[in-house]
């Protein structure tokens, strides 16, 4: 008998499914929340794993267009018809971000932390057909970026959409949507460890036995369908190599120095390269042509310039083919190439460019070392090897990751020792240089700072205009000292804008002016002794940006006025009303997420 006969109106789906479903099985057998949440968990990494397939399929099939199609239509360009290849890409790159899914553009980790942080794990289900498309064009094509930050945040998207789907509350979206990173990441590189850690210490930042249970669950299931699809083998053949001696560890600590300077050289160049293509005169969406034009070019050097480069490190690993200027030229243009192709807003991962720096700069390092050290029994590969832990540390600021990441892509356990040593090294010198990762810098350009913590992150959530003061007592510039003083001790403020007769803002008259007036003063106008320059606040700024103007000259208000024109007074901001906003904004998160906690998954 169908809903309709029975008189419930109520519409069925298969997902409306799952909720009963679960509540009986709850009921017979006490599954927990945890236990759901685990359940789930494991099919969004399925699905993740699944993405990932088809999201490699999809490179390979773009690639044979572009560079076995483009050798087809221009066989009269010899080897130099690659150099149009990166451009045509960044044609359709730009076209699909620009009008169908902005957030897809980049590298796609950091729009996973600002969902996470910012929007309550929401991300938009298109993005994850859009950032398919658009990064397996870019990487097809040639553009010199890496697919574990387009897995990462089309996993995440499909585990926001289910949390959506099903209403969950905002903290269970947020581990669906690490759950879909993690499986993302796990499934592509063959790495569970690795895929698990990457979402705990990047994008959550949590180590709560509440997400790791159900994210390590969903890294495994991944990896299940991604060792189904593509087998159970590292990405990288290594030789067996050895560091047996204690002093043969000294060289892996300048290895660490060496990685922190390049990864933290690839981050500043990347969002210089940003701000360079974005004040060009060229439409938005026609930016990723051009960079992608320069990326052809660098890549005639070597074609293992174009695409992830998984060549060029196979090449660095095993010591072969590459001399000392070799390796030090391939470093410099990948991270030009790199920087080009998302500065221009392709669309791309960074781990695979670190990596490749790092495979370049180790091997590098350890030519040098022979040259200096014949006797030195350490091969330059097992520097490479360290070098990519140590760029991608320096770069994420996540030390666990790169550790594991590069340990399970290689399958090499006797290089743990120098690979954590080296990683735990890069890190901690990236961060005394520069104090944000690749991935933190840029959200702070967009005004987000998720390292505060989830608290002091209301405050940049939180405007201007919803914490001023608008009922606002105002005096006349011509009104006297005696007048206003008096309006000090009546009312008990600490300081009054000066409002003219035309409704103008001209200046502001604050209680210690009138304290630090003399006594024959206090017969002259209040002008007179006021500040007219003034420090102003707009209404749309964030109260991050009023505290810090507060700091900047050490006052007790500010007014507020119009972008427009800055004499039109809006309101005032002091830091009462910032603390006071702030802790109603802390009250109602608290309150929501006490309320929350206890929730039951499925009523």
């Amino acid at each position: 008998m169908s809903d309709r006969d029975t008189g419930n109106n109520k519409r069925y789906t298969p997902l409306s499914a799952i909720g009963p479903w679960l509540a009986q099985l709850r009921g017979r057998s006490r599954v927990s929340v945890q236990s759901g949440l685990l359940l789930l968990g494991i099919g969004v990494g399925l699905f993740s794993g699944l993405g990932a397939v088809v999201f490699r399929w999809l490179i390979a099939w773009f690639h044979n267009i572009f560079f076995d199609g483009g050798r087809t239509v221009l066989p009269f360009m010899g080897h130099y018809y690659t150099v149009l290849l990166p451009a045509a890409g960044g044609v359709l790159v730009g076209l699909l971000t620009y009008f169908w899914a902005r957030e897809a553009k980049g590298h796609g980790v950091p729009e996973i932390m600002e969902a996470v942080a910012r929007q309550r794990g929401r991300i938009r289900p298109r993005v994850a057909i859009v950032k398919s498309l658009a990064s397996s064009i870019c990487i097809g094509s040639g553009g010199s970026v890496g697919r574990e930050g387009p897995i990462a945040q089309i996993g995440a998207a499909l585990g926001s959409t289910l949390g959506q789907l099903l209403k969950f509350p905002d903290g269970r979206v947020r581990t669906l949507v690490a759950c879909g990173a993690a499986g993302g990441v796990a499934a592509t590189f063959n790495a569970p460890l690795a895929g698990a850690f990457f979402a705990l210490e990047i994008i959550l930042a949590d180590w709560k036995a509440e997400s790791f249970a159900p994210v390590v669950s969903a890294a495994v299931a991944a990896s299940v369908i991604g060792r189904t699809a593509f087998g159970d083998t590292p990405a990288f053949i290594v030789p067996e190599y050895e560091v047996s001696a204690f002093g043969q560890l000294s060289m892996f600590l300048v290895l660490g120095v060496l990685g922190a300077v390049a990864g933290v050289v690839f981050t500043r160049l990347l969002y210089l390269f940003e701000d360079g293509f974005e004040r060009l005169p060229l439409p938005p969406w026609l930016l990723p042509a051009f960079g992608g034009a320069l990326v052809g070019l660098i890549g005639l050097y070597d074609h293992d310039l174009y695409g992830v480069g998984y060549g060029a490190i196979g090449h660095a690993l095993m010591g072969l083919k590459y001399t000392l200027p070799v390796l030090l030229i391939l470093l410099g243009l990948k991270t030009l190439a790199a920087s080009m192709t998302l500065g221009s807003g392709g669309s791309g991962g960074i781990f695979a460019p670190s990596l490749f720096i790092g495979a370049m700069l180790g091997g590098a390092l350890g030519h040098i070392v022979a040259g200096v050290v014949p006797e030195s029994t350490v091969s330059s590969g097992a520097y490479a090897l360290a070098g990519m832990g140590a760029v991608f540390a320096a770069t994420s600021h996540a030390p666990i990751t790169a550790t594991l990441i590069v340990f399970e892509l290689t399958g090499d356990y006797r290089m743990i020792l120098p690979l954590m040593l080296t990683c735990g090294v890069s890190v901690v010198i990236a961060r005394s240089l520069y104090r944000f990762s690749i991935y933190n810098l840029k959200l702070v350009r967009r005004g987000v700072h998720v390292e505060l913590g989830q608290d002091a992150q209301l405050l940049n959530e939180i405007k201007v205009g919803e914490a001023m003061a608008t009922d606002i007592i105002s005096v006349s510039p011509d009104a006297s000292v005696r007048e206003v003083a008096e309006l000090f001790d009546s009312t008990k403020h600490h300081g009054f804008p000066l409002i003219d007769d035309q409704g103008r803002l001209c200046g502001c008259v604050t209680l210690g002016d009138v304290r630090r007036a003399q006594p024959e003063a206090f017969d002259k106008a209040v002008k007179d002794i006021a500040t007219h320059e003034l420090v102003i606040a707009f209404p749309d700024e964030n109260l991050n940006d009023a505290l810090r103007k507060l700091g900047l000259r050490n006052v007790g208000r500010i007014p507020v006025v119009d972008r427009k024109d800055h004499s039109k007074l809006l309101g005032l901001i002091t830091r009462k009303n910032v603390i006071t906003a702030y802790n109603r904004a802390l009250m109602r998160a608290h309150t929501k997420l006490e309320e929350t906690q206890d929730e039951e998954y499925f009523e």
